[in-house]
């Protein structure tokens, strides 16, 4: 899960909703710094439970889904074109 775009999802629907974190933070338990830190992605590492309450507050829903593909890097691209040129398979 990427916790940046989380915060930043959490964000927008606070502030559509006219939020402040003080107001959020306060209806769900938890600190506004702790709020701002979701929201910003600086804090990595949070309790399923308080991402579900700040989702029931602001009329969100927590879905769990399989990764997207990645797109290769530049260095795998690299590696493949090597790799077929030689004709050594990894």
């Amino acid at each position: 899960m990427d916790m940046t775009l989380l915060g930043q999802t959490l964000r927008d629907a606070r502030k559509k909703q006219h939020f402040t974190q003080a107001d959020l933070s306060e209806k769900v338990g938890m600190s506004r710094a702790t709020l701002s830190g979701i929201e910003n992605g600086t804090i990595t590492e949070i309790g399923i439970r308080k991402i579900m309450a700040l989702c029931s507050v602001l009329g969100l829903e927590l879905i769990a889904q399989p990764l997207a593909p990645r797109r290769p890097t530049l260095h795998t691209l690299v590696d493949e074109i090597t790799q077929r040129k030689t004709g050594r398979h990894s």
